[in-house]
C-alpha cells in the first residue's frame, strides 16, 4: 500500500486532472438529469402485498388523491358573487388536461337526489347562478336537506363550499402545482378567500421547500464547518483543502444520482450535509498527525513529512470510512425507497470522501506546502505524553475511577431502555411542516369545516357471491359500522358509502321523513332504488362505491389527521366487525394513500431494526477482522451501543416519533461513532507494544487519538447542529439528536471504552 500511495505523490498533478474533471463531467450530469421526486407513492415498494392490492383497489372503484380547494366568504356562501366563483372555478379545473372532468366535484355539479310525484329524480343543485332572494333560499334549503352534500361539500356554518379535484399519481408536476395555486388565488376578491390543500398539496410544497431547504442549509454549513476547521487545524490552506474534499465527494455523489436516473427525495436534500459534516473527519485526522510529525521533525521535507502522514494513517483513515459506510449500506434493508437510495449514496459519498482525502488532499498539501512547526518542550515528563497534562490527567482519572464509568453506563442504558417503552411511529407527512405553515394551517382550516383531508378505504369483498351488496343485512352492517366509526372518533369527520345513497333513496321515497334515512328491508326495495338511480342520475357515480357485480364494496373515512395514531385508531374499531362480516362470507382489506401510509411506517420501524442489528453484527466482525482480535470488535461496539440506546431513549421521553426522517439515526450514529473507536483502538493497539506500563499506553493514547477524536466531534456536531436551520421540524430533530448521539460517542469512546480495554490487558507483539 506504501508503494501504491508513493506513486499516486509522484503523479500528485495527474491525479488532480482525472479528479477534476470527472468532477466537471458529472456536475455537467446532474445539470441535465437531476430531478425531484413528488409522489409520496413512489417511496414505497411497488412489490409489496398492501400496495399491489391497493393499487388494484385503486383501480376499481377509481380511488385517487383529491386536491381540495376551499371557498370562503365569511358572509355566507349563499350570494351571487361566491356561487359564480363556485361555478367559474369547477368549470376551469374540468379543463385542465392533467384532471379527468368527471373527477371534479362540488355543489354546483353535485347529484340532488329528490323525490317526484313520479317516483325520484336526480338533477344538479344549480346551473345559473341564482339571482333572487327567492332562489338562493331555495338553494340553501336544497342543500341543507340532502345529508350527502351538506357538511361534506358545503360547511354546516354556511360560510366554506369546497371543490374536490381528483387526479392520478403520475400527472403531478411543479408546474401543475403552480399552476393549480395560480388558479385559485386568482379567483379571491376582498369578500372570498380560496384555501388550497389535499395530498397532492402536500406532495408540491414538500418539492418546492426541499430544494430550497438544501440550498440554504449547504452555505451554512460550509460557513460553521470553515471556522471550526480553521480553528482546529490552525490552517487556512488545509481547511480549504479539507473542504475541498467534501465540495468534490458531494458532486460525485449527486452526479452518480442524475447519471443512473436516481430522483431526489425529501431526505435526500440533508446529504451535503451529511457529507460534509461527515467527510471532514479523514481531513482532521490526517492533518492532526502531520502537525504533531512536524512538531516533533522541524528539518523534515514536506515529501517526508506527507510520506509519514500516509504510511502512519491510511489504514485508520481506511477502516473507519469502511465501518461508516457500513452503517449507511445497513439502510439498504429498508424497503422504502428513499431510505434505501440514501443509504447507497451516502456511502458512496463516504468512500469518495476517503479516496480524495488520500489522493487529493496529499497532493495539495505537498503543492501548496506543509503546515509550519510548532515549538515543544522535548523534555520528557514521568508519565504520558510530554506535551499533554490536560490528556495524562483525564486519562488517569478514567482509569481510577473504572467503576464510575461501568455504573454510569449500566444506568444510562437502563433508563435508555425505559424511555425506548414510549416509542412511537409517525406515518404523517403533514408533520414534516412547521405547525404555523400556511399548508398546515389550510389543512387545519378545511378539517375544521369538513370530513378531512385525509381519507382510508376499507374494501369489502364477497368473495365471488355476486349481488351480495344488494343484500339489506350486509348494508344494514355496513351501514352500523360507518354510524360507529363516525361517532366514536373525533378525527373520523365523515364515512361514505353505497349505503349513503341507499339511505337517501329511501328517505326521499318516503316524503323526505328522518325515520326512513335507513336501509329498507327489501333486497327488491334496494335493486329498485339502485335502478331508478341508474335511470335518472349519473350510474357511474356507483363505480366509485361498488363493483359491476356488487361483489365488491368501497367504504371511504374521512380523516382530520393523517398520522398513526389517528388512523390505527380508526382501524381498531373497523377490526371490532371482521368477524361478523366474515360470518357473512365478507373479507376486509384496505387501499388509498392514508392505509398505504401506514405501511410505509411499518416498513420503516422493519428497516430500522434491520439496519441497526446488520451494521452492529457486520462492525463488529470488520474490526474484529482489521485488529485481529474478537475482543476489540466487542468493545468497540459497546459506545455506539450506548448511543444508540440513548438516542432512542429520548425520542421515547421527548415524544419524538420514527419517521422517515429519523429512522435514519442509528445508522448514523454507528456509521460516524464507530470513527471514535477504530482511531483510539488503532492508537492504544500501537502504544501496548511499545510500553508495558498501561497507565502510560492510556495517557499517550489519550494525547494522541483523543485530542483528534475531539476535534472531529466538536466538527460533525457543528455540521449536523446546521440541520436544526431546516424548514422541516423532522430535519432538525435528526440534526439534533445525531450531534448529540456524536457526543454520546466520543464521551463513550474515551470512558467506557478505555476503562474495558485496560480491564482486558489487551497484549500486542512488540514493534
Amino acid at each position: 500500500m506504501e508503494k501504491q500511495l508513493t506513486r499516486l505523490l509522484n503523479h500528485k498533478w495527474l491525479s488532480l486532472i482525472i479528479i477534476v474533471i470527472i468532477s466537471v463531467l458529472f456536475i455537467v450530469e446532474m445539470k441535465k438529469n437531476t430531478t425531484m421526486e413528488t409522489d409520496l407513492d413512489e417511496y414505497m415498494p411497488k412489490d409489496h402485498p398492501a400496495f399491489v392490492y391497493s393499487d388494484m383497489a385503486e383501480d376499481w372503484f377509481n380511488i385517487n388523491d383529491g386536491i381540495i380547494i376551499a371557498i370562503e366568504n365569511k358572509k355566507g356562501i349563499y350570494n351571487s358573487e361566491t356561487l359564480d366563483t363556485l361555478k367559474q372555478l369547477t368549470k376551469r379545473f374540468q379543463k385542465f388536461a392533467e384532471i379527468e372532468k368527471d373527477d371534479v366535484t362540488s355543489l354546483y355539479n353535485a347529484d340532488n337526489i329528490i323525490g317526484t310525484d313520479e317516483g325520484m329524480d336526480v338533477k344538479r343543485f344549480y346551473k345559473k347562478v341564482p339571482k333572487s332572494e327567492e332562489q338562493l333560499l331555495q338553494l340553501q334549503k336544497n342543500v341543507h336537506n340532502n345529508e350527502m352534500i351538506y357538511g361534506r361539500l358545503v360547511s354546516e356554518n354556511n360560510q366554506v363550499a369546497i371543490i374536490v379535484a381528483e387526479i392520478k399519481d403520475d400527472v403531478f408536476t411543479q408546474d401543475f402545482y403552480k399552476q393549480i395555486l395560480q388558479t385559485a388565488k386568482s379567483s379571491e376578491t376582498k369578500d372570498i378567500k380560496i384555501h388550497v390543500a389535499g395530498r397532492p398539496i402536500v406532495e408540491g410544497e414538500m418539492a418546492l421547500l426541499g430544494p430550497a431547504d438544501m440550498k440554504k442549509m449547504v452555505p451554512i454549513v460550509i460557513l460553521v464547518i470553515l471556522i471550526v476547521l480553521f480553528i482546529t487545524l490552525r490552517s487556512l490552506k488545509g481547511t480549504l483543502i479539507t473542504l475541498g474534499v467534501v465540495f468534490i465527494s458531494t458532486i460525485w455523489t449527486f452526479g452518480l444520482m442524475a447519471t443512473v436516473g436516481i430522483p431526489i427525495y425529501a431526505i435526500s436534500t440533508m446529504i451535503p450535509v451529511m457529507l460534509i459534516a461527515i467527510g471532514v473527519a479523514d481531513g482532521i485526522h490526517l492533518y492532526s498527525h502531520l502537525h504533531t510529525f512536524i512538531d516533533h521533525n522541524p528539518s523534515a521535507t514536506k515529501l517526508d513529512a506527507v510520506k509519514d502522514m500516509l504510511t502512519k494513517m491510511w489504514k485508520p483513515v481506511v477502516m473507519t470510512s469502511i465501518t461508516t459506510a457500513v452503517g449507511f449500506i445497513s439502510l439498504l434493508t429498508s424497503e422504502v425507497y428513499p431510505v434505501k437510495y440514501f443509504g447507497i449514496f451516502t456511502a458512496f459519498g463516504v468512500l469518495m470522501a476517503m479516496l480524495f482525502s488520500l489522493v487529493f488532499l496529499p497532493a495539495c498539501i505537498i503543492i501548496f506546502g506543509v503546515p509550519k512547526a510548532k515549538k515543544i518542550n522535548n523534555s520528557k515528563s514521568k508519565a504520558g505524553h510530554s506535551h499533554s497534562k490536560t490528556a495524562n490527567n483525564f486519562a488517569t482519572y478514567i482509569i481510577n475511577h473504572k467503576s464510575l464509568s461501568i455504573l454510569g453506563s449500566a444506568l444510562i442504558i437502563v433508563l435508555s431502555i425505559i424511555g425506548m417503552q414510549k416509542l412511537w411511529i409517525n406515518s404523517s407527512f403533514l408533520d414534516k411542516f412547521e405547525r404555523d405553515s400556511d399548508i398546515v394551517l389550510t389543512d387545519q382550516f378545511i378539517n375544521t369545516n369538513f370530513g378531512g383531508t385525509s381519507s382510508l378505504n376499507l374494501i369489502l369483498d364477497g368473495n365471488g357471491k355476486e349481488q351480495i351488496f344488494k343484500e339489506p343485512s350486509v348494508l344494514k352492517l355496513v351501514d352500523k359500522m360507518q354510524k360507529d366509526v363516525d361517532n366514536q372518533l373525533q378525527v373520523v369527520g365523515n364515512t361514505f358509502s353505497l349505503t349513503d345513497y341507499i339511505n337517501r333513496m329511501n328517505k326521499v321515497m318516503n316524503s323526505d321523513k328522518e325515520e326512513y334515512n335507513t336501509i329498507p328491508d327489501s333486497k327488491e326495495m334496494v335493486a329498485q332504488y339502485l335502478l331508478l338511480y341508474e335511470m335518472s342520475g349519473d350510474p357511474e357515480n356507483l363505480n366509485k362505491v361498488v363493483d359491476y357485480n356488487y361483489e365488491k364494496l368501497n367504504v371511504t373515512f374521512q380523516l382530520k389527521k393523517d398520522d398513526s395514531k389517528s388512523i390505527n385508531s380508526a382501524l381498531d374499531i373497523i377490526h371490532s366487525y371482521e368477524d361478523d362480516f366474515n360470518k357473512l362470507g365478507i373479507s376486509m382489506n384496505y387501499a388509498g394513500s392514508g392505509y398505504k401510509g401506514l405501511v410505509f411506517t411499518d416498513l420503516i420501524f422493519e428497516g430500522q431494526i434491520k439496519s441497526l442489528v446488520l451494521s452492529l453484527l457486520i462492525i463488529i466482525v470488520l474490526i474484529s477482522m482489521m485488529f485481529k482480535n474478537i475482543k476489540l470488535g466487542l468493545i468497540s461496539s459497546v459506545p455506539i451501543i450506548i448511543t444508540a440506546a440513548i438516542s432512542f431513549g429520548i425520542m421515547g421521553f421527548l415524544n419524538i416519533p420514527l419517521s422517515s426522517t429519523t429512522a435514519l439515526l442509528s445508522s448514523i450514529a454507528i456509521g460516524i461513532g464507530i470513527d471514535y473507536a477504530v482511531h483510539f483502538l488503532e492508537q492504544y493497539r500501537i502504544n501496548t507494544a511499545l510500553y508495558n506500563d498501561k497507565l502510560k499506553v492510556a495517557q499517550l493514547t489519550m494525547a494522541h487519538s483523543g485530542k483528534a477524536i475531539i476535534f472531529n466531534a466538536i466538527v460533525v456536531i457543528s455540521g449536523f447542529s446546521v440541520l436544526m436551520f431546516s424548514v422541516f421540524p423532522p430535519n432538525r430533530q435528526l440534526g439534533a439528536l445525531v450531534s448529540l448521539n456524536m457526543f454520546t460517542s466520543f464521551v463513550g469512546t474515551l470512558t467506557i471504552m478505555l476503562v474495558l480495554l485496560h480491564i482486558t490487558n489487551l497484549k500486542t507483539k512488540k514493534k
